[in-house]
């Protein structure tokens, strides 16, 4: 799902269409000069890191079409694949911060080469899964190994975007996330028919799917620069623009220190829009997870034909992400962008857990999964309007950590008590529940619009 945007959305999106426009007309003067090289980053370096997100999202949820093999195979019950596949989660939360420590001591570059060779390998050696525990302790390695991608990338792109451009450099690269799904359901289902004498289909998927992340891996190293100073693809004017441009936003956003770290551990409002995140990540990962059980609970169709069906909701995800940031963006409006996509969530939920036919099913699972993904954008800008100030970095930090924390109760949840009751219907008004609550407090945190300054300020410059 889509993460932590963290200071780098605190720039408005309404200043996104000023910067697009620009960035291809001819420059006349300093500001249109540095617009034409933040458009030479743009083409340089985001579609490779979309790249990479479609692959790490891709890792993490294509345990939900093994699972159509892996659970009949060892006979794993619904309680132990959905503890195996929120068990990610665990990996990812434990391991965040030494990541995080790890990478501003070697560097984006070679940290996030290093995550990418490590979590593939952790990817395709889930072919040796043979019981719980072994599912288990590699679900959990592969949050470990992964932990410190997302934190990585967001600074990656701090290191090289200013301030004014880096709200739609995040949210471009944040879009991977559905598009993983788009892309990898049909791929992962047409793997699950690849036999061998001695491998099974979701064995091939594993090793087949895990490769691409330890070659690119070695792409990274190869391919990125970890600062503008050292960018040879740069020219020297282009190179003084962006260190310069970095430089002021760097001298007018200083780093917090202890005290305000400390106050974002006792500021209510943080706490808050931790369980409105929570609800979120529990149905987003959920449904994901659970993806292509959940479309065979009411299909007759074969491993490929489930994928096919799988990426329509990822399809209508996409699409929807990117409308509703747009209107939100362009409104200033944030409290009903946010709640009404976790109310419209909790119904597709509840609508999936009492659907019956297959049109019936697709369609509330597009409408939860699309509510859940479109609760990312307002959220992250009322985050930021509401924290403000140094105690931000900190304060994201906390919902991040905490709030991923609903892709471990998610999956589990819905395997737990479809376990215990022989339906998915338990599990899903559970997390329906979640997002309902999500809504209601969204509504108590949600009404602070973002300041208008920088939008006349990009207007008029």
């Amino acid at each position: 799902m889509v993460e932590l945007a963290g200071e780098d959305a605190r720039q408005t999106a309404s200043e996104t269409p000023v910067l697009r426009r620009r960035y291809f007309m001819k420059a006349t003067n300093e500001a249109d000069l540095e617009l034409a090289v933040i458009g030479k980053l743009t083409r340089r370096l985001l579609p490779f890191l979309f790249l990479l997100y479609i692959v790490a999202y891709l890792d993490r949820i294509n345990v939900g079409f093994a699972a159509l093999q892996m659970q009949k195979q060892f006979g794993f019950s619904d309680a132990v694949y959905g503890l195996g596949a929120g068990m990610f989660f665990a990996g990812y939360f434990f391991f965040q911060v030494p990541s995080n420590l790890a990478l501003s001591r070697v560097g984006p570059r070679r940290w996030i080469a290093a995550l990418m060779v490590v979590w593939g390998m952790v990817s395709s050696a889930m072919v040796f899964i043979n019981g719980p525990r072994s599912f288990y302790a590699l679900r959990f390695l592969l949050g470990a190994a992964e932990a410190g991608f997302f934190p990585g990338m967001i600074l990656y792109l701090r290191n090289w975007f200013p301030a004014r451009a880096r709200a739609e450099a995040v949210a471009l690269f944040m879009t991977a996330g559905p598009i993983a799904g788009v892309v990898g359901s049909p791929i992962s289902g047409a793997l699950l028919g690849l036999h061998s004498q001695h491998v099974s289909g979701w064995q091939w998927l594993f090793l087949i799917e895990g490769t691409p992340a330890v070659l690119l891996g070695v792409v990274v190293f190869a391919f990125l620069t970890d600062h503008p100073e050292s960018a040879n693809w740069l020219n020297g004017g282009e190179r003084g623009r962006l260190i310069a441009a970095l430089k002021r936003d760097r001298d007018s956003h200083p780093e917090a220190g202890q005290r305000e770290i400390f106050s974002a551990f006792t500021n209510w409002k943080i706490w808050v829009l931790i369980i409105v995140y929570f609800g979120a990540t529990t149905c987003s990962y959920g449904l994901s997870l659970w993806l292509p059980n959940l479309i065979r609970n009411v299909s007759k169709a074969d491993n490929f034909g489930i994928g096919l069906l799988s990426a329509i909701p990822y399809v209508a995800t996409a699409v929807a992400m990117v409308l509703v940031g747009m209107h939100s963006d362009r409104t200033g409006e944030r409290r009903w962008h946010l709640a009404l996509p976790a109310v419209g969530g909790a119904v597709g939920l509840w609508g999936v857990g009492f659907a019956t036919s297959m049109a019936a099913q697709i369609a509330f699972l597009s409408l939860a999964l699309l509510s859940a993904f479109s609760m990312m954008g307002p959220f992250w800008a009322v985050a930021n309007a509401l924290l403000g100030g140094t105690a931000a970095a900190a304060g994201i930090a906390l919902i991040n950590s905490f709030g991923n924390l609903g892709g471990f109760l998610g999956p589990y949840i819905i395997g737990l008590l479809r376990n215990a009751t022989g339906e998915f219907k338990g599990g899903l008004l559970a997390v329906g529940a979640m997002m309902a609550l999500s809504g209601g407090l969204a509504i108590v945190v949600g009404g602070v619009k973002p300041a208008r300054k920088r939008l006349r300020e990009a207007v008029t410059q």
